[in-house]
């Protein structure tokens, strides 16, 4: 017996409570907006600043035991992470991050070395060959080309959606994208997880699952757009997402498995692009739904029924899929 998640031969109509939907959307838009503009982000050691130590030694590292051995010193925001070098396979190597301390470009001399010492305390055979220091200058600019990144992002998505199919299509999966990017950075700003370039690599790959989830909506719209010339779009729409649904959600709860898999056992190097990853699943496939296809019925699609030829598509009959 086939699992199934959805019900076969689903009748659905989506767009039954689009006005509460798309409503609902723009107020939790705002919400995030405002979130952001008054509390902020919680930022990294990447945006705000800070030092890198590299350790290394002859045992095998207990982060733990690091961070215990740091906490004393009150040094802010912490992150430890267990790396391997092929160079060194022997040695056991970490990277502690320091944010930079107030007043301060960077962490101190004065503070590597206690650093350094309480490392030591905790195990004698560690060694910090190597120092490194991000200054506000350059953390700056780690924004400004995050920035920059994920509007890109949008931007080549607007480009292909509009060659692939037409521009209403475009104008409606690049409204879900950025409902999808903006919900994400008002529920960070909610609830102050560290944001880090680790964040805007889960924000652009929100931006392609949840792309994803669209053009497979859409392609199936096209399909049928040529299929039933005398369905009205919105009929053509819900067909569509009736259709697919069993795929979308089957393919949104078998990314959750795993990405809630590895926020539950991953630790908390991995913790919060995971969590943004959790949530831009979880919104990207109601946006894909509930959003894009919400906006391309408001905006209608030209449909050519001047031809002659009973069996013969619309606009879109001779776009490869």
């Amino acid at each position: 017996m086939r699992l199934r998640l959805v019900p076969k031969d689903t009748k659905w109509d989506f767009f039954k409570t689009s006005t509460l939907t798309m409503g609902l959307s723009a107020i939790l838009m705002v919400a995030s907006l405002v979130l952001f503009f008054m509390q902020g982000l919680n930022y990294g050691i990447d945006f705000k600043g800070g030092t890198t130590i590299r350790t290394e030694s002859a045992v095998a590292v207990d982060v733990s035991g690091y961070r215990d051995a740091i906490a004393p010193l009150n040094l802010g925001d912490v992150s430890i992470t267990e790396v391997f070098d092929p160079i060194k396979p022997d040695q056991h190597v970490t990277q502690i991050r320091i944010e930079a301390q107030e007043g301060d470009e960077s962490v101190t001399s004065d503070t590597v070395k206690a650093i350094t010492a309480a490392l030591k305390a905790f195990e004698p055979s560690i060694t910090t060959p190597a120092v490194e220091s991000v200054g506000p200058k350059v953390s700056g600019e780690l924004v400004w080309t995050a920035v920059e990144a994920v509007i890109a992002a949008i931007v080549a998505v607007l480009f292909y959606i509009w060659l692939r199919f037409e521009w209403q299509f475009s104008l409606g999966a690049v409204t879900a994208l950025v409902h999808d990017v903006v919900l994400t950075i008002g529920i960070f700003s909610l609830v102050q997880i560290k944001f880090d370039l680790a964040i805007i690599a889960a924000l652009l790959t929100i931006v392609g699952y949840s792309l994803n989830d669209t053009v497979v909506v859409f392609d199936r719209v096209r399909e049928n757009l040529r299929k039933f010339k005398k369905l009205s779009l919105k009929d053509v729409l819900n067909l569509s997402i009736n259709e697919t649904l069993s795929r979308t959600v089957m393919t949104s709860v078998t990314t959750l498995i795993a990405l809630v898999s590895l926020f539950v056992l991953g630790g908390d190097v991995i913790r919060g692009f995971v969590f943004a990853m959790i949530w831009g699943v979880i919104v990207g496939t109601y946006s894909s739904v509930f959003i894009a296809s919400a906006i391309l019925l408001r905006l209608g699609v030209k449909r050519d029924w001047s031809k002659q030829n009973p069996d013969a598509g619309g606009q879109y009959a001779d776009i490869d899929a």
